[in-house]
């Protein structure tokens, strides 16, 4: 079995369909794994047509996206869609303290932070600077809510030139999941949010936006996260996402620190 993650180039989509031409030494199949599909460079998914519409007869390729709607309409048009269902966070939980030994607090919060993804979870026991890392990312929003356009375009100017997109896809996923609970805290929906370590923030700043204003820039990110999947530019969508950010007043930032 071939596996391919990662950012994916074209080059690589050459050196498959070359290795998927030659027949298996061993066995009666090829199995080529390409993983993260939804964030391939456009020239990788548009070079890799041709084989996922008439592959030889001896390979199986399996491509696995976040979404359906982040892939190219040619791509899912010559796929057969198979929808895999998220874990609950109740399952979650208990394999990290029952397989991970994990404490039951640290266990929880995982478990709402995965989406439905054991082996993120299990990567993040293991890797504590991942809530590091996820703290941070937050920090920079409750900052950027405060900011003037100057500072946010600051830290666009940042992230576009640091050129690491792990760094910025990191970023997006804390942001989408703020500003889903945010939208679920209006609604008086607080038991399903996934921030649930930060709730009092949460309800704080739930009261000074309106459920129309977080709807909006919810799908702002949305959009702009699957731009920056595909050809765009980096600086110019991070520059929209940071100035149509809603701002909080003055006597809600000061409630926002305390």
């Amino acid at each position: 079995m071939d596996r391919l993650n990662g950012l994916l180039r074209s080059e690589q989509a050459a050196e498959l369909i070359h290795d998927a031409a030659l027949r298996p030494v061993e066995g009666q199949y090829k199995f080529f794994l390409v993983q993260d599909f939804h964030a391939a460079h456009p020239v990788f998914a548009n070079k890799l047509l041709k084989t996922l519409e008439e592959p030889p007869d001896h390979v199986v390729l399996c491509l696995t996206a976040a979404e359906r709607s982040q892939l190219l309409p040619t791509i899912v048009s010559r796929c057969r869609m198979i929808e895999l269902r998220p874990l609950s966070p109740q399952v979650i939980g208990q394999a990290l303290t029952q397989q991970w030994q994990a404490p039951p607090e640290q266990a929880a919060l995982l478990a709402r932070l995965a989406n439905g993804r054991l082996g993120w979870a299990v990567e993040q026991r293991e890797r504590p600077e991942g809530q590091t890392e996820r703290l941070a990312h937050l920090q920079a929003l409750w900052q950027m809510l405060a900011a003037d356009r100057i500072e946010r375009l600051a830290l666009a100017e940042q992230l576009a030139g640091n050129r690491n997109s792990r760094q910025i896809f990191g970023m997006l996923e804390t942001w989408l999941a703020w500003w889903r609970d945010l939208l679920l805290t209006q609604a008086g929906c607080a038991d399903e949010c996934i921030n649930v370590d930060q709730l009092p923030r949460l309800t704080a700043q739930g009261q000074q936006f309106s459920p129309e204003e977080t709807q909006r820039y919810l799908s702002l990110l949305r959009r702009v996260d699957r731009y920056l999947h595909h050809t765009v530019n980096t600086r110019m969508a991070l520059d929209v996402l940071l100035l149509h950010m809603p701002r909080l007043g003055a006597q809600a930032q000061r409630l926002d620190e305390m």
